[in-house]
């Protein structure tokens, strides 16, 4: 379980202090929750993302335990890091939107044919509860020829969950190399 602390200062000053010290500024919040500005330990907080089994994973702030999910996050501009997290409390049976993780896998026909394989989307807005969302949708692109994408309407969406983006959109497709 990721351990974290209560930031009791929500100043400038405290936060890079914290940052200086390899802590990630985090607000944890959702609707009817207590909003709670947290830190974690940047090494502990991205090993933790990286071996998660669902979508939603627990985290101990002070003295809650609570399932949280990424909700959005912000980049370093010059060396990519993590610099801040929005964290949202997952409300058992509360309908929601979620920005599910897309994963590939499988080399794609259109690569031999002087094809690459770009992708438009890495994460799909869906809406459902967080007992029905899946951990990732995991899309074949090993029939891709050049000039194919997958859609939105093509992927196989779990019950009680509804895609929020248009279903025209490409996820990833083989476009022609320049």
């Amino acid at each position: 379980m990721l351990e974290g602390i209560v930031r009791e200062s929500i100043g400038k000053r405290n936060a890079k202090q914290l940052k200086r010290d390899g802590y990630l500024i985090a607000n944890i919040y959702a609707n009817g929750v207590e909003n709670i500005n947290a830190a974690f330990k940047r090494g502990e907080f991205a090993r933790t993302v990286r071996n998660k089994e669902t979508l939603a994973f627990p985290v101990k702030v002070g003295d809650k335990e609570i399932n949280v999910f990424i909700q959005e996050y912000q980049l370093h501009p010059v060396n990519g890091d993590v610099t801040h997290v929005d964290l949202r409390v997952a409300v058992p049976g509360q309908v929601t939107n979620f920005l599910v993780p897309v994963v590939t896998h499988g080399t794609p026909v259109g690569l031999k044919n002087k094809g690459v394989l770009v992708m438009s989307k890495r994460r799909l807005k869906v809406r459902g509860t967080i007992e029905d969302m899946p951990a990732k949708f995991d899309l074949d692109v090993t029939p891709l020829n050049r000039d194919d994408s997958i859609l939105i309407r093509d992927v196989e969406v779990p019950a009680n969950c509804k895609m929020m983006d248009r279903p025209d959109v490409a996820i990833c497709g083989v476009i022609k190399a320049k």
